[in-house]
């Protein structure tokens, strides 16, 4: 029979405290690296600009943002980048973020994704999330597509 959950839950955290700092160090400047490719991937190449805001004022926020969300969730494989962006897209656009699904939006964009895909995935969040967070989702997608037509490199680096 196998021990209790919370002795299994103990001896795991033992062993994670049992790690020595530099292999913590090694894996979290790994993470920083590819958080920092998947910005650049997804931006043209260029650093994210709020991502950068943010690093002088919430310069741990900015890391954990980085290194979790970007290097450790964002770089997973399973799922291509383009993929990732248009699930992003539709999951900012339920929340109510429009935002969020703006510069996601234009990631996508950047990826090949189309205007009448992104268009589809505001669609169908009537049916997910209603109509009135389609309509604020719908309202991004139109100043994205008319700041990218009025841009002479329509594949500028998203905001």
């Amino acid at each position: 029979m196998a021990p209790p959950l919370r002795h299994r839950a103990a001896a795991a955290m033992l062993l994670l405290a049992a790690l020595p700092a530099t292999a913590w160090a090694q894996s979290a400047e790994e993470r920083q690296r590819r958080g920092d490719a998947v910005v650049r991937e997804l931006n043209n190449g260029a650093p994210q600009p709020v991502l950068e805001r943010m690093r002088q004022e919430f310069p741990f926020l900015a890391e954990a943002t980085q290194g979790y969300a970007l290097g450790e969730v964002w770089s997973r494989p399973g799922l291509d980048s383009r993929t990732r962006q248009l699930a992003a897209v539709a999951a900012f656009a339920a929340m109510g973020e429009p935002a969020f699904m703006k510069v996601h939006a234009g990631y996508a964009l950047n990826l090949g994704a189309t205007e009448e895909e992104l268009k589809e995935v505001v669609y169908l969040t009537t049916v997910t999330a209603g109509f009135p967070r389609a309509i604020a989702a719908s309202q991004a997608l139109s100043d994205l597509f008319a700041e990218r037509r009025a841009s002479p490199d329509q594949r500028s680096p998203a905001p």
